[in-house]
């Protein structure tokens, strides 16, 4: 087992026994105390236990009440986009092309004299006035410079005509003149709006790093593809797993790097996979195969409600989706696709059946492929998607964000909204899940994420504190096929990865109203988890990684 940020002969053996709080472990429900020696769970149990264990040579840090739990695992995430968009014009609050060209115009002066104003999240769902800015506006607003705007999901943004010149755009699909791009328009502009130097580029990437560190993550699933980032990008991410990308420094959460490139055949994804010159855990994530539901990209099989006439968009046929998923099936990596829209599920699941067909269906299903989101999703869909034991990476932030009456999904699609995001029906037809939150599209909130299993907008769909709880974190790691099953717990001999977190109350939640929806009762042996009730997240005070503490604040050791 290797320990981040320092070369194993040089490193000092450390013990630390955190004691006098709850540790959600399946070895002991009551456990109160933990034991870590060096990078490994030594020993959990009672504080009985712990005041005869306990020794000077150790580093005692009493929880006082705290809970202490696995380190939780984005499974679907953008690094570089992720500290881009903390670091650049939050779009979020703004209501009207009005409100968004006066933050343009405030950023093009903080800017000086150069550079690209970038800017990120907004909806015009919720504008007052959904009528968009013109490039004519834009440019106008930032004094000529080229502008880069990205839509909250991600799939589009507001181009001003610099950038549009600069990246151009003319003739490109998606582009018509106006300053909302789409499709190849958009994955063109923002690769030219984000070209930055190296130095610039670490930097939004540890400031997302430092982000997930300080909320609990241990590990994040790096979602990289052509269209997303350069081949450049993807390296720099995966460096961060490397004992000796700074010397001296604290460790950061770990990196699962996806690469999501089409593959023709074993021959061409061998090809690719040797020229990333890093190691991936598959040609897989954000390839494509439809858009979003917000940028109207996702692909249905029905028209959207608010634009008679559209189904959206398909970038990947059946044939060379299957071509892909047989490729990597005879390698016995993972393939996967980016799919929203009923049409795009159905066109990648046919694909799952001509590739069996093709390979074995035996193959298909050990390669643990996984797929993207996968927000509608019918019975013949779920008998499927179990068939190959295909992965569901779901974000559970997208419900609680534009689920629900009146909300965007409802909006686009109209009764159709109120089947999306499956959760349960994924539990209950045997469909493997993991969870994330395909920040900077969600924030990097573990916590919240967990609540909006439980509050789904649909009641049918809720599942309990428990299951998402998992789905955040072994999930995570069963999705990326870690070789280590006891990586997510907190049992002796499992690696020391988890977070501590200041809770106000421990309890059992569950998504059915037709019970209790706590319980402390002892007979249940079932691990505590902190209450969601009262709409805040617990705080982080600690996140270790592996042995090697990535985030402490200031009060865990006062």
């Amino acid at each position: 087992m290797t320990h981040p940020g320092v070369p194993a002969e040089t490193r000092p053996r450390k013990v630390t026994m955190y004691r006098n709080g709850s540790v959600y472990t399946a070895a002991d429900p009551f456990a109160t105390a933990m034991l870590v020696d060096d990078d490994t769970v030594a020993w959990v149990g009672s504080e009985q236990a712990a005041t005869s264990i306990a020794d000077s040579s150790m580093e005692v840090i009493d929880l006082r009440g705290a809970l202490l739990a696995p380190g939780f695992v984005d499974s679907h995430m953008h690094l570089t986009e992720t500290g881009i968009a903390s670091d650049s014009l939050h779009l979020a609050g703004v209501r009207s092309a009005r409100e968004l060209l006066d933050a343009v115009a405030l950023a093009a002066k903080a800017l000086g004299t150069s550079g690209v104003v970038l800017g990120h999240g907004w909806d015009e769902s919720v504008w007052y006035e959904k009528t968009l800015p013109t490039p004519e506006e834009l440019d106008r607003a930032a004094g000529g410079r080229k502008v880069y705007l990205a839509r909250v999901d991600a799939h589009s943004a507001l181009a001003s005509s610099a950038l549009a010149s600069a990246a151009g755009l003319d003739g490109l699909d998606g582009y018509d003149g106006s300053a909302r791009v789409l499709r190849a328009a958009h994955a063109a502009a923002r690769l030219v709006a984000r070209q930055f130097p190296d130095s610039e580029r670490r930097r939004y990437q540890e400031l997302a790093l430092r982000e997930a560190a300080a909320h609990g993550y241990v590990a994040l699933a790096e979602m990289a593809a052509p269209h997303i980032c350069s081949v450049d990008d993807l390296r720099m991410s995966a460096s961060w797993n490397s004992a000796s990308w700074k010397e001296g420094s604290a460790g950061v959460p770990g990196i699962l790097p996806y690469w999501g490139e089409l593959a023709t055949s074993a021959e061409h994804a061998s090809a690719i996979l040797e020229g990333l010159g890093v190691p991936v855990l598959g040609l897989a994530g954000d390839l494509n195969i439809d858009g979003s539901i917000g940028s109207r990209t996702a692909a249905l099989s029905a028209d959207y409600a608010d634009a008679p006439g559209h189904r959206g968009s398909l970038y990947v046929s059946v044939d060379e989706a299957a071509g892909h998923i047989a490729a990597c099936s005879a390698l016995g990596t993972q393939a996967g696709f980016h799919v929203i829209g009923d049409a795009g599920l159905k066109t990648a699941l046919d694909a799952f059946d001509v590739a069996a067909s093709e390979v074995g269906e035996q193959r298909v299903r050990a390669a643990a492929h996984r797929l993207e989101h996968v927000e509608m999703a019918d019975a013949g869909d779920l008998a499927r998607l179990a068939k190959y034991s295909i992965t569901v990476s779901a974000q559970p932030a997208f419900d609680a964000t534009w689920g629900g009456a009146g909300k965007l999904y409802e909006q686009r699609l109209g009764a159709r909204s109120v089947a999306m995001n499956p959760f349960a029906s994924y539990y209950s037809t045997g469909v493997p899940v993991c969870f994330g939150s395909d920040s900077p599209v969600t924030p990097l909130r573990p916590w919240s994420s967990v609540r909006a299993c439980l509050e789904h907008s649909n009641p049918d769909q809720r599942i309990s504190a428990r299951a998402a709880f998992l789905g955040h974190t072994r999930a995570g790691w069963r999705a990326g096929k870690e070789r280590n099953p006891l990586m997510g717990q907190l049992v002796p001999g499992a690696p020391a990865s988890f977070a501590v977190w200041e809770v106000e109350e421990l309890m059992v939640q569950v998504a059915d109203d037709r019970v209790q929806s706590w319980s402390t009762d002892p007979r249940a042996r079932t691990p505590l988890l902190p209450a969601l009730d009262s709409g805040s997240d617990p705080a982080c005070l600690q996140t270790v990684r592996e042995g090697q503490e990535i985030f402490a604040s200031e009060i865990l050791r006062s």
